[in-house]
């Protein structure tokens, strides 16, 4: 049976958002907190471990022993690229890890059930991308002009958690430094190796607090689902 650790980076800072958002309190506790809750309850998860700024490794870390339920939580300092912060937690977790399920800090709405369908895929798959279909149609441009109409039956939009194979991601990590390859997400350095990467349907609610109108459709949303509707 595979044994998982989480990987919850959250040592960005917040550049686009014009604050460390992931620090920032939703309903009274920090954003990186709601991200991590189904983590810490889904008995899947053997171990989590939060990956932020150096200068807050100590003080995460009391924070979290409240919230931990007896699960072990890691917290170490990240980097400035995001792929080095993940594989900073990536190296950090239990050597009896198999796979690493990683989620940004700034997805506060997964759920459990997302979480196990990452994983449950990678019983056939070198790793697998929690994602959304395109409802939109898909442009793709060049200097600011169309240059061509993509067929949108064949995109997706990518949202985390991702799964992965920890020997296989490491390798990619390695192959990343050798060549200079900087990706958006783990999976694109997972497909320069040529491995093979499964799609599960994500949920709408699991979007990434990126801009100002996504933290206020965040605080909307747990309105919401505090009051019993659950509903956006």
């Amino acid at each position: 049976m595979n044994q998982v650790s989480a990987i919850i980076p959250a040592a960005g800072a917040g550049t686009r958002f014009g604050e460390v958002k992931q620090f920032k309190l939703l309903a009274g506790r920090p954003l990186l907190f709601h991200s991590l809750k189904p983590f810490l309850a889904s008995s899947i998860i053997q171990e989590v471990i939060v990956v932020v700024p150096e200068n807050q490794t100590a003080s995460i870390q009391r924070d979290l022993i409240s919230m931990s339920a007896g699960k072990p939580v890691k917290v170490i300092a990240g980097e400035v690229r995001r792929q080095d912060s993940v594989k900073n937690g990536v190296s950090a977790s239990a050597a009896s890890a198999t796979l690493v399920c990683i989620h940004d800090a700034v997805r506060p709405f997964v759920t459990k059930n997302i979480i196990a369908n990452s994983i449950s895929v990678c019983e056939n798959h070198d790793g697998a991308v929690v994602a959304l279909p395109s409802r939109d149609t898909v442009k793709l441009s060049e200097n600011d002009q169309i240059k061509e109409t993509l067929d949108r039956s064949l995109i997706w939009l990518a949202q985390t958690p991702q799964t992965f194979k920890k020997d296989k991601l490491m390798a990619a990590f390695d192959n990343a430094d050798r060549n200079n390859i900087t990706a958006t997400d783990e999976a694109a350095l997972m497909e320069a190796m040529g491995f093979s990467i499964a799609l599960v349907e994500g949920h709408p609610n699991n979007f990434k607090i990126t801009t100002q109108d996504d933290w206020e459709r965040a605080v909307q949303l747990f309105l919401r689902k505090t009051q019993g509707t659950g509903k956006e």
